[in-house]
């Protein structure tokens, strides 16, 4: 089992912070991309088998969270490629969950030569047709939004995250407390402006190019999601321009293999599966 360690740099000026395992020699590493409101911890599980790099988005986690930076997908893309750039990676296999799954996408759209494999889960869609959920137009409303990032308190977030999952009650412990280690004003302000960048018809134009990604792909969505239906995940695949295989997790949510942890071996088998 690899060994996952926890490491810090500076990238743009600011902190970043990532965990990192090694990986079978003389393949391209796996990029794992966290969504809202994780960190690259919640990988660990995941490292722990196929080695490769989960990196704190900016504004996440223990990442660096500066108020003049405007957190939208071309950003982010950006900020990927700095940061492959930084470890002196060239190609990828990529694993993305929510907004990692737009962030990654947009990224590798510029370039689809530099992933090997993909997993996408329960994932921003960029794709057409698709409405926000309840909390995320609550977010994108000014004003509101800062309302309702004020009553952002522990408690309250437990209690939201009782919609998220399929168990009684709210998320795991350990969930709670990743979410909790990272969550500060500079991630309620990266949330928003994420959000707020994001109508609808800008995420329909970041997918434009999906067909040029060609490498296999696995998608993996929780039926019972309550933010990105499941018919998300038959779409998506549609949309990518190589072979796509669809996995509906029957009693999941939003996190699919916190509810279903057999999903582990099933996305990590699937990584390390010769191209």
């Amino acid at each position: 089992m690899p060994e996952v360690r926890e490491r810090e740099e500076v990238l743009d000026g600011q902190p970043v912070r990532w965990f990192e395992a090694d990986g079978e020699p003389g393949r391209a590493p796996v990029l794992y991309l966290h969504g809202v409101p994780m960190s690259g911890r919640e990988w660990r599980a995941f490292l722990e088998v196929t080695g490769g790099l989960a990196p704190d988005l900016p504004g996440f986690g223990r990442s660096g969270k500066r108020a003049d930076l405007p957190y939208d997908l071309p950003f982010y893309a950006g900020w990927i490629q700095r940061f492959l750039e930084q470890r002196g990676v060239q190609r990828v296999r990529l694993v993305a969950h929510d907004w990692g799954v737009g962030l990654g996408l947009a990224w590798a759209q510029e370039r689809p030569d530099a992933v090997e494999r993909l997993v996408l889960a329960d994932g921003a869609p960029l794709l057409p047709g698709y409405r926000w959920h309840r909390l995320a137009r609550l977010w994108r409303t000014p004003l509101v939004g800062e309302l309702v990032m004020g009553a952002s308190t522990p408690w309250t977030l437990r209690q939201l995250s009782r919609h998220a999952n399929r168990r009684r009650g709210p998320m795991p412990p350990e969930w709670q407390e990743i979410v909790q280690e990272g969550w500060d004003l500079g991630t309620e302000r990266a949330i928003l402006r994420l959000y707020r960048s994001s109508p609808p018809e800008a995420l329909e134009r970041a997918g434009a190019r999906l067909g040029e990604l060609r490498c296999p792909a696995l998608v993996v969505w929780g039926a019972h999601d309550p933010y990105v239906p499941a018919t998300l995940a038959r779409d998506y695949a549609g949309a990518l321009g190589g072979p796509a295989q669809v996995r509906v997790v029957q009693d999941a949510g939003h996190w699919p293999w916190w509810d279903e942890p057999a999903l582990v071996p099933e996305i990590t088998n699937f990584m390390l599966a010769t191209v």
